[in-house]
């Protein structure tokens, strides 16, 4: 616990040292961050201490147990924004471990399509089942109130950076 809070506050100390209110974007964006990167390696932590997971393996599955009827790997790619090499040894190593099966429709070769076997969508509702359990314990201390209206106002910080990216707005 003492090295999570560490990263917390070496985060924000760097910006503001000690004298407390400057830059209130600046400092919101690495609370943000900094809350996410806490949580994140807890999650890592415990996909591989529970299932031998990872959180890349996870996210794929968390995609393909949505899609019944399985993913072409490029759009896996998009969907995790992992690049399509990674993507490709995500699903050779969860299609080893008959998590996932690689099929190619209509005989198509050069289309080749990603879901999830029997065993793996039991194993990703397990894991499912088990995150949103370590998200309710890791925000149990946060009033249900505060997390509806958090979720609100992130909303607004999210739609005003997608205003104002170089490339234009988010789709």
């Amino acid at each position: 616990m003492a090295e999570a809070e560490a990263i917390n506050v070496d985060l924000e100390i760097i910006v503001h040292g000690t004298q407390g209110l400057a830059k209130p974007e600046l400092r919101l964006w690495l609370r943000m961050l900094s809350t996410t990167k806490l949580i994140s390696q807890e999650i890592r932590r415990r996909l591989r201490t529970e299932f031998g997971a990872t959180l890349p393996q996870f996210d794929l599955m968390a995609q393909l147990y949505r899609e019944k009827d399985g993913l072409r790997l490029g759009e896996l790619s998009k969907r995790t924004m992992v690049t399509n090499g990674n993507v490709t040894g995500l699903v050779e190593r969860l299609e080893t471990d008959g998590y996932v099966q690689r099929v190619t429709p209509d005989g198509d070769r050069r289309v080749t399509v990603a879901r999830l076997t029997e065993a793996g969508t039991a194993l990703f509702a397990q894991m499912a089942a088990a995150h949103e359990g370590w998200l309710q314990d890791m925000m149990a201390d946060v009033d249900p109130a505060a997390i509806k209206a958090l979720w609100s106002e992130i909303g607004e910080v999210k739609t005003s950076a997608s205003n104002h990216l170089s490339a234009g707005p988010l789709e």
